[in-house]
């Protein structure tokens, strides 16, 4: 069984007139996911113990005391707060969570956290890029911590690396941190030479142009024998869609079906290693249509493939 956990609070987050990460994703997602036939669960709130997995409780503090009682609050020139985004993003965390749970409790052998915001931009101290909270890392954080996993590998196919799961993941042996990303792109990072403190973090940077066929030689020549070596116990995708050619933010030439390709590689990883454990969340993506059949083709073949 594969599990969907979405929440109207992230209809809430409501953002400017004009901005890419907006309410509509939410209605491409659920017109990508409603023909699956999924077991649609409501996203539990976090704890804020959970998100001091990754986050001191100041930060979260500093979040608190800007959330607008209307309007909108900008934490940077892309990070907008209005009244409902810090529950929104509670739940992202929560359903994080709870899909972890799911999986690592054999209820179900994946789950789909769609949600926003995403997370994978937030750093330890420091909310940009959409992102409030990190959810990939709560998540591995949660699943080493609290299931006493050995290892949880963190697979980002975002079009953007993501620099905040690096950074909350960077000292913790036990997390692998795999991202394939555009270079040069924001938010910059994402260099081959940053490998974490104990050389656990596998970045690979993909030029502008990039198709699905070059992908798929990445993938199959670097990122699944690292993956196959690290052994992992539960694989967490941070499940972005604008590597699609058609996305307005980047410019890779994915088409939907190479993340349904990507998906079922790590599936097979799963299968190896995890008993066909594996959690998504949703990252980025911000072609309306784009985002519909690529989510469509990834959780279709999570269905398919770790059911």
């Amino acid at each position: 069984m594969t599990i969907w956990f979405s929440h109207p609070s992230g209809r809430d987050h409501v953002t400017p007139e004009g901005h890419p990460e907006r309410v509509a994703r939410l209605d491409a997602v659920e017109r990508g996911l409603a023909p699956l036939g999924l077991d649609r669960r409501e996203a539990p709130d976090c704890s804020d113990e959970d998100i001091a997995l990754c986050h001191p409780a100041e930060y979260l503090r500093r979040i608190e005391a800007r959330l607008p009682t209307q309007g909108h609050a900008a934490l940077d020139g892309d990070t907008i707060l209005a009244p409902g985004s810090l529950a929104a993003a509670r739940h992202a965390v929560g359903g994080t969570i709870a899909a972890i749970d799911a999986v690592l409790g054999a209820e179900a052998g994946s789950a789909f956290v769609g949600c926003r915001p995403p997370g994978h931009h937030a750093e330890t101290e420091t909310a940009m890029g959409f992102c409030l909270f990190g959810t990939a890392a709560i998540g591995a954080r949660h699943a080493l911590q609290r299931w006493s996993l050995d290892r949880v590998a963190v697979v980002d196919f975002d079009v953007h690396h993501g620099n905040g799961t690096q950074d909350l993941l960077w000292s913790e042996r036990n997390a692998m941190f795999v991202s394939t990303h555009q270079m040069p792109l924001f938010p910059g990072t994402g260099n081959p030479r940053e490998r974490g403190a104990h050389g656990q973090i596998l970045n690979l940077p993909l030029d502008p142009g990039t198709d699905g066929g070059a992908m798929r030689l990445v993938y199959e020549r670097q990122v699944l024998p690292a993956l196959r070596r690290f052994q992992p116990g539960l694989i967490i995708v941070s499940a972005g869609f604008d590597a699609h050619r058609r996305d307005p933010l980047a410019n890779l030439d994915w088409e939907a079906e190479d993340f349904a390709w990507i998906t079922e590689r790590l599936c097979d990883v799963a299968h190896e290693f995890s008993g066909g454990r594996i959690v998504s969340t949703l990252e980025g993506g911000y072609d309306l249509d784009a985002l519909e059949i690529s989510v469509a083709a990834h959780v279709g073949m999570l269905k398919e493939r770790c059911p």
